[in-house]
């Protein structure tokens, strides 16, 4: 069922219509079309520009299409060119004639970006939900190993000893960044651009502010113009969601190496890991490899609405219909991957043996010797001068640090004597780094807390923001 049409002397070429015919992928937006259509048909009957009683029918018909949508009983036919002519034509099949009467100071322009936005809500809240769990799985396995002792790496290289789950803490910290970014974004985005109309506005008296209270919405788009064409909040969901993608490609990174033979430090759960048709004893980390490859193609998203939004001119542009399978692709995407990702994460054993063995490998212990003749007055450059005397003198001796003797410490600085060799020890080391970004021990239970409880803060505020969107959804 066509919108349009009534200069045109004939229907647009088959080729036409399936170019532009949108509806197998805008259906997702059915449940919220028919919202701001109830929020809009308010509107109409308040100012008396529908009767009472066609309002009341209307209202009627459109509750009994929203139920028959959310259970798959009204679905869009091989007429319909996209979601707003599906759902008026399943209105008119109802009622007739008087379904179309809804239209009145409202276009699809202003009509499909407040339903994109109430999708979009609804879809952000569901993956910050999503993410904090991922964030509890990760704060859980990071206090279980904060006694756990590992070898720190830079340029995947052994650097400093460190507390295990400090390592896996660092992870929670960046999705707490996400989380920050979803909040953010929600302020921007509450703004309702429903009774924008096509791109002016409306001569009719119509409210916008009563619809954006009854959609939820804080405040009403200032520009008619922009509030049709804006999509920022669109390319801003998909940089957060590629910016989580990114994070979670690093967590499948690591458990990818961390899985590997020649590591042997992680062992995954059965239920969590894949095997080989070929190869019989292959346990394949597949999860944590589909975070990595879905990051590219939410990258890929992000970059591709982008590049259509960059040169539209004056208000809404078709183009604007590609918007939307690179945005469903990526919320349907991640909502698919954070759950597994969660409880791989969540039932991984890590072997403390191999970790603690590996710690001091790579002279990792280098700097304690540097940090020492800082405390005795030298300065860095010549106490890092003197660490890296002693490694080299430990490499030509095939020995570790805390086997040089009197005379290798001396040959190195005048100021190291034995006792230096009781700072070289992996406990000692670790135990030591006691700020409050350290990875002491005692450091990382209270980033632990801190972190533990900005989330419980953030679930509120998640939990809350779902209840009023209940509120906006509920007929």
């Amino acid at each position: 069922m066509a919108l349009w049409g009534g200069r045109f002397s004939e229907s647009p070429a088959d080729s036409v219509f399936a170019l532009s015919r949108s509806v197998q992928f805008d259906w997702r937006l059915a449940p919220y079309d028919i919202v701001s259509s109830i929020a809009h048909l308010d509107v109409l009957e308040s100012s008396g520009l529908l009767p009472k009683a066609d309002c009341m029918q209307i209202r009627s018909a459109l509750t009994n299409l929203f139920n028959e949508v959310k259970g798959g009983k009204f679905l869009p036919s091989p007429i319909d060119e996209d979601v707003h002519s599906a759902l008026e034509r399943g209105l008119t099949e109802k009622i007739g004639a008087v379904g179309s009467a809804i239209r009145a100071g409202r276009s699809r322009n202003d009509q499909v970006t407040t339903d994109l936005k109430l999708y979009l809500i609804d879809n952000m809240l569901d993956i910050a939900k999503s993410v904090l769990h991922l964030q509890e799985a990760l704060l859980a396995k990071s206090m279980e190993y904060v006694d756990a002792i590992a070898p720190g790496f830079t340029h995947l290289q052994h650097a400093q000893p460190i507390s295990f789950g400090h390592e896996l803490a660092k992870h929670a910290v960046s999705l707490e960044r996400d989380l920050s970014r979803i909040s953010d974004w929600m302020v921007r985005t509450s703004t309702s651009p429903l009774g924008s109309g096509a791109l002016s506005g409306s001569s009719l008296p119509i409210s916008p502010e009563i619809t954006a209270k009854r959609l939820g919405f804080n405040s009403v788009a200032q520009n008619s113009i922009d509030a049709v064409s804006d999509r920022d909040y669109v390319a801003e969901a998909l940089f957060i969601i590629a910016m989580i993608g990114l994070h979670l490609s690093r967590i499948g990174e690591e458990w990818s190496i961390w899985s590997t033979t020649e590591f042997g430090w992680a062992q995954l759960d059965d239920a969590y890991s894949t095997g080989s048709s070929i190869m019989p004893q292959k346990k394949n980390p597949d999860v944590a490899e589909l975070a990595r490859g879905k990051a590219g193609r939410f990258i890929g998203n992000l970059t591709g609405l982008l590049t259509v939004l960059k040169g539209l001119p004056f208000a809404y542009n078709r183009d604007l219909q590609e918007d939307k399978e690179m945005l469903f692709d990526s919320v349907e995407n991640l909502l698919l991957l954070l759950p597994p990702l969660s409880g791989m994460i969540a039932t991984t054993n890590f072997n403390r043996e191999k970790m603690r063995m590996a710690a001091p490998l790579g002279f990792t212990l280098a700097t304690e010797i540097a940090d020492y003749l800082v405390r005795k007055g030298v300065t860095f450059a010549e106490a890092h001068d003197a660490a890296g005397q002693c490694v080299k003198v430990a490499e030509s001796r095939n020995c570790e640090l805390h086997e040089l003797t009197a005379t290798d410490l001396k040959s190195a600085h005048l100021e190291l004597v034995n006792d230096v060799l009781k700072l070289l020890n992996v406990e000692v080391a670790i135990a030591a780094r006691t700020t409050s970004n350290g990875t002491a021990p005692k450091s990382v239970v209270l980033q632990i807390a801190k972190l533990r409880s900005n989330s419980i803060l953030t679930t509120k505020w998640v939990d809350a923001e779902i209840q009023k969107f209940i509120g906006t959804m509920t007929l």
